[in-house]
């Protein structure tokens, strides 16, 4: 559901007549109609049993209707990783739709051999499968560059747990400030990161791999974004964010072995952000 914590004329004010209107017509306390395609791309044989078995932490249909997706859109997923979003988003947006897929490429010298590998994996799945995979635009973002021109032209960007690994680098505004470029005016930039406690240092949040909302909001609305919407739909109360390895010591990653396994496994994965951002259309 795609409804603002904060109130809607907070949401709107910094907005034209015309996005006014659709930001209202979306925070309708009613669900959005079910989207036939995106739910038949989540349902589709393309993805693996394990990749489905995630939905029940991940959200994938209730999360892309929160962030407006649409089959017409030209759509910029930043740090794929193995492709979990993308084996959703390709076929989603294979016949009216444009992906680009950009991967992150991090400043950080000891990186590089994890990214090559990341990359290879990935590009080895597009290129399993033409017939799903043949229109997606692969490029990088590396120091808030793109190497495909995207300037002015993006619907939407999303970045699903990445945020954390750009504050490390020292690169979350850099990249924030290139998301903002890519947009039209009017584009929306969806957000999902594992989420802090209110007053975690920034040390901590680098740490422990969890980021304050309020963190990600002040970095957003300095590149030039608006705060659209919140959500909950990727909320996991049972998340107490104090394990010895950080988020990673949580599913899918369980970097702690089988050291308290079973107590990770019932909490399940982690307790997640989920923001919109909308490019003002006059600037």
């Amino acid at each position: 559901m795609r409804t603002p914590r904060l109130t809607l004329a907070a949401h709107c004010a910094a907005l034209s007549t015309a996005l006014l209107l659709v930001a209202c017509a979306t925070s309708s306390t009613n669900p959005p109609a079910p989207d036939v395609a995106l739910n038949a791309a989540i349902a589709g044989s393309q993805r693996s049993d394990a990749a489905k078995a995630r939905d029940v932490y991940r959200h994938p249909q209730q999360t892309l209707q929160f962030f407006a997706i649409a089959p017409t859109q030209r759509v910029l997923e930043i740090a794929p990783g193995g492709g979990w979003y993308t084996e959703i988003l390709a076929p989603y947006l294979h016949d009216r739709g444009t992906l680009y897929e950009a991967q992150y490429v991090s400043p950080a010298a000891d990186a590089a051999q994890e990214e090559h590998t990341t990359g290879a994996a990935f590009e080895r799945k597009l290129a399993s499968a033409p017939a799903l995979y043949g229109n997606v635009i692969v490029g990088t973002l590396h120091v808030g560059q793109f190497s495909f021109p995207v300037n002015g032209t993006i619907d939407r960007v999303f970045t699903f747990r990445n945020i954390h690994n750009w504050i490390k680098d020292g690169q979350i505004d850099a990249n924030l400030q290139a998301f903002y470029a890519a947009l039209k005016p009017g584009g929306e930039l969806g957000v999902e990161e594992h989420r802090a406690a209110p007053g975690t240092t920034l040390q901590q949040m680098i740490d422990s791999g969890y980021v304050t909302e309020d963190y990600v909001i002040a970095h957003a609305r300095a590149a030039g974004f608006t705060l659209l919407a919140r959500s909950e739909i990727n909320a996991n109360p049972q998340d107490t964010k104090d394990y010895p390895h950080g988020v990673w010591s949580l599913p899918p990653t369980y970097q702690g072995g089988t050291a308290d396994r079973a107590r990770y496994t019932a909490i399940g994965e982690s307790d997640r952000m989920t923001l919109t951002f909308v490019k003002p259309l006059t600037q």
